[in-house]
């Protein structure tokens, strides 16, 4: 209408830290559902280097394509080890939409589940005790969500070609998060033989427990079962 592009930055608070649903979600889903014709840039980084790269990019693009950029910031990964960055990586390197899991590539004919997933939740993955015994999978984070990274998704799934199963592990109900727009999109990705679920909190109509107990023990079982044995799906998707 004005003939002006908006090239916004929007840190948004988002993620599941036992806070109570005021303080946990930024409605990614809803973000998602109105991603069309390259209208926006949607992120959830785990580094700090990746959030710097990210910027960066949008800097660049300010000249050349601006567009608004949307960005889930979690609150538990400003101090958290795995999400720190060294100056060589801030100095040297580039926004990654998806980073594969480099553990996993010393091994990769042995993988036999692909989990993804997105900022805090996939460095609490990363983090968990459980996975270094956890040998059949690989844990590859997802960065940039829109616009979605189709090609660098293929890349990571040829690396490894014996998955018969893809996994996306969200902290947020089944309903809400980055599930609904993300499975048609993984499932057009691989063949029929490689089965798509997700591991997520059960389906509700607030996105967060207000009890920390509650959110603990919710949260353990999301980790637990997606590095522990393959899951068994209903209907494509993970029930519990």
């Amino acid at each position: 209408k004005w003939k002006q592009k908006s090239a916004l930055v929007l840190l948004l608070p988002h993620g599941y830290e036992g806070q109570g649903p005021e303080h946990s979600s930024a409605r990614l889903e809803r973000y998602l559902q109105l991603s069309a014709q390259t209208n926006w840039r949607v992120a959830n980084c785990s580094t700090a280097a990746q959030y710097f790269h990210l910027l960066r990019q949008q800097a660049f693009y300010l000249s050349r394509d601006p567009r608004p950029l949307i960005v889930m910031s979690p609150k538990s990964l400003l101090r958290h080890p795995l999400a720190t960055a060294r100056l060589t990586e801030l100095a040297e390197g580039t926004f990654q939409p998806v980073i594969d899991d480099q553990m996993a590539l010393t091994h990769a004919g042995d993988i036999r589940r692909l989990l993804l997933s997105t900022g805090k939740m996939a460095i609490e993955l990363l983090a968990h005790e459980k996975r270094a015994q956890a040998e059949d999978l690989a844990i590859v984070r997802v960065e940039m969500l829109y616009p979605f990274p189709a090609n660098e998704l293929k890349k990571v799934f040829a690396n490894y070609p014996n998955i018969h199963e893809v996994i996306w592990v969200q902290e947020e109900p089944g309903n809400m998060g980055a599930w609904s727009y993300l499975s048609p999109k993984l499932s057009a990705l691989v063949n029929s033989k490689i089965k798509v679920n997700v591991i997520a909190r059960p389906d509700r109509a607030s996105p967060a427990s207000g009890f920390i107990d509650l959110f603990m023990a919710e949260q353990e079982h999301i980790l637990e079962e997606a590095l522990g044995s393959s899951i068994k799906a209903h209907g494509g998707k993970h029930v519990r």
